[in-house]
């Protein structure tokens, strides 16, 4: 029998459903007796929603300073009182997948190719070597997730961490130019953020997630650009690989259910190494990107940029769960990243 309190809770949990409270914060679990103490060192964890407590584990609850085990289970049966957490119909989940929304390049060949733009709730990663454009469609991006754009896309803030110091507001005011919107406009709903170590990025992950929380469903983009740079610099070696894989799977971890959780996009670009051992078999291209397995099947889609003539630049579908792998060709103008002129 339900009581009156859990009908009432369920009766938000509907009324949650709009875009406004895409998720459900981890307030309402008062109504469940944990108490506020407990729920400000979760939020301290940068965990702010209901289905945050779903997605991590009792052991890492567990070494949140303050919370026992007891408590930790009390909290884990409280938030599974409020999410429905068994199976969907597909029908139903391709209901709930009407919410995500594309962002555009800027190029309509390139848009074409990602099946409308940059998804949200997934993970794009581009990858190439340097000047294929990675750090250009990353400013692009900032620029266009502000603009209203297809099927009811309504436009938002961006965060951008930034590893390798290679963000310039100026280039965004050109591209703002392209696009005829202000200035001052545009760099305001940019939050941008320099990381200094592989460490200082995760913990501005927790930032990040408390940010989309405090402004629920104004953030559509989060764009790192690029995920791999720190790890390579903090871990060195053979020695450190299985160290800085376990890190770095963490942080992708983290990312996925950051998009998952508050419905935003995540785009991140990859360096690419040589392999020397591609020498002695007939690869045409004996680079590939970094991060090895653990970033390849992280990313929900992965884009690999090479360079064409002159201003042209080729991407290509690298792998991507809906996508076929075609080609296609985009030019960076002054204003971004645009079509190919014929």
């Amino acid at each position: 029998m339900k009581t009156a309190e859990d009908q009432v809770v369920e009766d938000e949990a509907g009324y949650q459903d709009d875009e406004e409270s895409f998720f459900q914060d981890i307030d309402t679990l008062q109504k469940h007796g944990i108490n506020m103490a407990d729920l400000k060192k979760l939020k301290s964890a940068g965990i702010c929603t209901v289905k945050g407590i779903q997605m991590t584990t009792r052991r890492a609850l567990c070494n949140i300073k303050g919370l026992s085990e007891a408590k930790v289970d009390k909290i884990k049966e409280a938030a599974g009182k409020m999410l429905t957490n068994g199976f969907l119909t597909a029908f139903e989940y391709s209901a709930k997948r009407k919410k995500v929304f594309h962002v555009t390049t800027g190029s309509q060949e390139f848009d074409k190719l990602l099946g409308g733009g940059m998804e949200s709730m997934a993970i794009t990663e581009a990858f190439g070597e340097f000047r294929t454009g990675k750090t250009q469609l990353s400013h692009t991006l900032c620029v266009t997730a502000q603009l209203p754009g297809e099927d009811g896309y309504t436009g938002g803030k961006v965060i951008f961490i930034d590893t390798e110091n290679t963000f310039r507001p100026d280039r965004l005011k050109d591209i703002a130019d392209r696009f005829n919107v202000d200035h001052d406009a545009v760099l305001d709903n940019v939050l941008y953020a320099r990381a200094y170590t592989s460490e200082h990025q995760m913990e501005l992950l927790d930032f990040v997630a408390a940010k989309f929380h405090e402004e629920g469903g104004v953030f559509k983009l989060l764009i790192i650009d690029s995920i791999m740079a720190l790890f390579r610099v903090d871990f060195s070696g053979r020695g450190e690989l299985a160290e800085r894989q376990q890190k770095l799977a963490q942080m992708l971890s983290r990312l996925q259910k950051i998009s998952e959780e508050y419905n935003v996009a995540v785009f991140v670009t990859n360096q690419m190494t040589a392999d020397p051992g591609a020498g002695m078999s007939f690869q045409a291209d004996p680079k590939k990107p970094i991060g090895g397995h653990i970033l390849a099947h992280a990313s929900t889609t992965r884009i690999s940029l090479r360079k064409g003539r002159g201003e042209l630049r080729i991407a290509k579908i690298f792998d991507s769960p809906d996508m076929p792998e075609n080609e296609a060709t985009f030019a960076i103008t002054p204003g971004g990243i645009a079509d190919a002129k014929e």
